[in-house]
């Protein structure tokens, strides 16, 4: 009981956090909505798209890097996720979580439980703007992209935890902006298929390929049609465990990185 408890607790606190914070939200759906309708506008012309799977028929530029942009916003929150731990670790509140006595890794869970639950309604919110546009998929793909993005938000959202372990300062949190979430993001299959990638450059191409961030957008891809990627569920599965596993031992004052900075 203790354990649900405080499951509950941190994400009640998590959904005040994202409520009293609107411009949170806003920001999170501006981002993909700009890269939707002002630059997939631009590259429409120059990223002309053949038939791949999951697709049946030649697409539109916009369709394909909805899931892509879906993506994106799990990858933000997750970075935004960590930001808050590292604030919370300097104000002292995140030191008063950890010492709570239940195991610290169901803590950590209960953050990326909640973090996952705050991107899952931006993807939602996101995914109803765009059907709006126009760009629709097929009604049981808005299904299936649910579990699809919860396990892409757990998997970065663990990512973000791990990096959390990492950061000392607030102030460092641009550095990861540049190195981590930047390159993460435009060297995955979320604005362009890997075999263009590869077209270009091989090298870049394998980046891709590795790239976990890459198996979660072809996770939601194939999701928003009603399909599974195997391939890219087990590799984000896969990520997932180590970045979980990477976090809790970062977290752990007699191991971790935490304790030999203190």
């Amino acid at each position: 009981m203790s354990w649900l408890i405080a499951l509950r607790a941190i994400l009640h606190r998590e959904a005040l956090r994202f409520l009293g914070q609107r411009g949170r939200l806003v920001a999170a759906l501006v981002r993909p909505l700009v890269w939707l309708f002002v630059f997939a506008a631009g590259f429409r012309a120059a990223l002309g798209l053949s038939i791949i799977p999951p697709y049946q028929t030649y697409i539109t530029y916009e369709t394909y890097i909805l899931p892509g942009l879906c993506g994106m916003i799990c990858l933000f929150n997750g970075m935004q996720s960590s930001l808050s731990l590292v604030y919370d670790r300097e104000m002292g509140s995140m030191r008063l979580l950890l010492t709570a006595p239940l195991p610290r890794w169901w803590l950590l869970l209960s953050k990326l439980a909640a973090g996952m639950l705050v991107s899952l309604l931006q993807v939602a919110l996101f995914l109803g703007i765009a059907a709006l546009w126009g760009l629709r998929a097929p009604a049981i793909g808005y299904l299936a992209v649910l579990p699809a993005a919860g396990l892409a938000g757990l998997m970065l959202g663990a990512m973000g935890l791990m990096l959390s372990s990492l950061i000392r300062q607030l102030e460092n949190f641009a550095g990861v902006m540049n190195f981590v979430i930047f390159p993460m993001f435009f060297l995955s299959s979320a604005l362009y298929p890997i075999w263009k990638m590869r077209e270009a450059n091989p090298a870049l191409a394998r980046l891709c390929e590795v790239n976990p961030f890459t198996h979660a957008v072809e996770l939601i891809r194939f999701a928003l049609y009603g399909q599974l990627n195997l391939p890219a569920l087990g590799w984000t599965v896969l990520a997932t465990a180590l970045f979980s596993a990477a976090a809790v031992w970062g977290y752990d004052p007699a191991r971790g990185v935490q304790n030999r900075r203190a």
